[in-house]
């Protein structure tokens, strides 16, 4: 007997149709389908908040938002693009509004916090073996550096690097043209390098 289980959106070379018809059935109401779309997308949407914000700590909750908007505004979404553009618009239009906020609002410093879970993560992996100690270390220096680009060149490495959308759909999400798309990929990387240099040297 065949599975139940929603296909998740890396599986499956019919991902958009199976997209759009998740998204026909939550604009009847369909509760079930709306936790499949969930499933299916989910992670990817944490984690592209968690990298454009460089804080994990609320990416679930913006997460959450993007969802609602989706189950909200079903009636009014039309299959013209790929719905994945359609996801990714809403979450980066919700991370660009939680980054103004933050920047108007006295809360601890980054530096405070990034001392925080520096020390929480050392406890952590103190007994794991040292290469896997050095991978980790690795993604968090890369993760910290990523977050310290321009956001329309944040957005554009983590989904063409982390979510693997084309050229065409990224340049969708940031409203531009695909050569724009790769004139902020060029300089994203170039930007990368340098500050990751003096670590990868080591």
């Amino acid at each position: 007997m065949p599975s139940s289980r929603p296909i998740p959106a890396n599986e499956s070379a019919d991902g958009d149709d199976v997209d759009v018809a998740l998204m026909r059935r939550i604009a009847e109401g369909d509760e079930r389908a709306f936790r499949d779309l969930v499933e299916r997308h989910q992670n990817a949407v944490v984690g592209t908040v968690a990298r454009m914000l460089g804080d994990p700590t609320e990416a679930e909750d913006i997460a959450q938002l993007a969802f609602l908007r989706i189950w909200k505004h079903a009636k009014r979404w039309r299959p013209d693009a790929k719905f994945t553009t359609y996801l990714f618009t809403i979450t980066r239009n919700l991370v660009f509004n939680e980054s103004r906020r933050r920047s108007r609002r006295k809360e601890v410093s980054s530096e405070e916090r990034e001392e925080d879970s520096g020390f929480q993560m050392a406890s952590e992996t103190r007994h794991e073996p040292q290469e896997e100690a050095m991978k980790l270390e690795m993604h968090q220096q890369i993760d910290r550096a990523i977050a310290t680009l321009p956001e329309a060149q944040r957005t554009a490495v983590i989904l063409y690097s982390y979510e693997s959308l084309p050229y065409e759909e990224i340049a969708s999400v940031l409203n531009t043209s695909v050569s724009s798309v790769k004139s902020l990929l060029f300089r994203a990387r170039t930007t990368l390098r340098e500050r990751l240099a003096s670590y990868l040297a080591e």
